[in-house]
């Protein structure tokens, strides 16, 4: 039986865009296709194809083994690389051992790849905003080894270059524009003729969900509920955008993980869900709201990626 509170929230926004962005599509698709092709063996993917918890594990019920290490893969077995991009030093690992590669990196990541080489071709000292450890950063520093992280704004001032007229930064597609603005404003000025792209490389579909954040909160949402996974950087920082505005913030990856309780002091509830987590867990959530008596409204922050699609790897087509 549904436990219906006094104090309910009356009202429930929902976020739109959220969800899947292209290029977590993309890589489900092909790894799903690589199954396909390959039902008669054991089909490996190089680190989680994107991070999330029930993606994952559907995925390897399915047979699906995710390895950390290529020397894990048998020869001549299928291979796909997750969405958040390899080094080249994986690369030629997999080709060493022959192994039937499908690259599934976000187009989006592949991007900066090539700005950080383009860069580094022009004896430029390249910056990365990112955070360590991440599989897209470990990716993106393992192509090009010369490029700086930067974490935070205290690093800023450890960085020593050649050439103070010869900096250029990229970003990891997944930070907080918020944190990456204030971090490239920070780096702006110690070095005043700083080369970028055209606008930071954080991917549209992260900008969007932090939007939808954003135009929550200012349409009352005392309270912004995040369905994604721990492990997934543009979910968590989806919460910590919310918390930044002044709303109270719930990460969850499955709606089990809500408490009714701590519902019962708030009037308006935003809910969303990070470029990685599926949509039925989201709509769980919905369910959860509005069994109990909440009003459901879909906010719209913008439909630009209602035709943004990614075909998938060539050697799929």
């Amino acid at each position: 039986m549904v436990e219906v509170l006094e104090n309910w929230p009356k009202k429930v926004y929902l976020a739109s865009p959220r969800g899947f962005c292209a290029g977590v599509i993309r890589a489900i698709e092909a790894l799903r296709k690589v199954q396909e092709l390959n039902a008669d063996q054991t089909v490996y993917s190089y680190h989680e194809i994107i991070h999330n918890t029930h993606v994952v594990n559907d995925f390897e019920e399915s047979g699906v083994k995710f390895v950390n290490s290529v020397n894990d893969v048998p020869e001549g077995a299928p291979l796909v690389f997750s969405a958040h991009g390899v080094s080249p030093k994986i690369i030629a690992e997999a080709e060493q051992r022959k192994l039937l590669v499908v690259d599934a990196t976000c187009p989006l990541v592949s991007k900066t790849h090539t700005e950080a080489r383009r860069f580094l071709d022009e004896s430029r000292t390249v910056l990365y905003i990112g955070h360590a450890g991440h599989d897209e950063t470990e990716g993106t520093l393992g192509f090009a080894p010369e490029v700086r992280l930067i974490e935070k704004v205290e690093d800023i001032e450890k960085i020593e270059v050649p050439d103070p007229d010869k900096v250029a930064l990229i970003t990891q597609t997944t930070l907080s524009m918020d944190d990456a603005a204030n971090i490239r404003n920070s780096i702006l000025k110690r070095f005043p003729n700083l080369v970028e792209p055209s606008r930071l490389d954080i991917c549209f579909a992260t900008q969007n969900r932090q939007d939808g954040v954003k135009e929550l909160i200012k349409r009352g949402s005392e309270a912004i509920v995040v369905c994604g996974s721990p492990t997934s950087s543009n979910s968590t920082r989806l919460k910590e955008v919310a918390l930044s505005y002044g709303a109270e913030s719930f990460f969850v990856d499955e709606v089990g993980q809500l408490e009714p309780k701590k519902f019962n002091s708030f009037k308006t509830v935003g809910l969303t869900s990070g470029a990685s987590a599926p949509e039925d867990k989201f709509l769980e959530i919905v369910e959860f709201f509005k069994s109990r008596g909440s009003v459901i409204e879909t906010i719209v922050v913008t439909d630009d990626e209602n035709n943004r699609t990614f075909p998938l790897p060539k050697n799929l087509n």
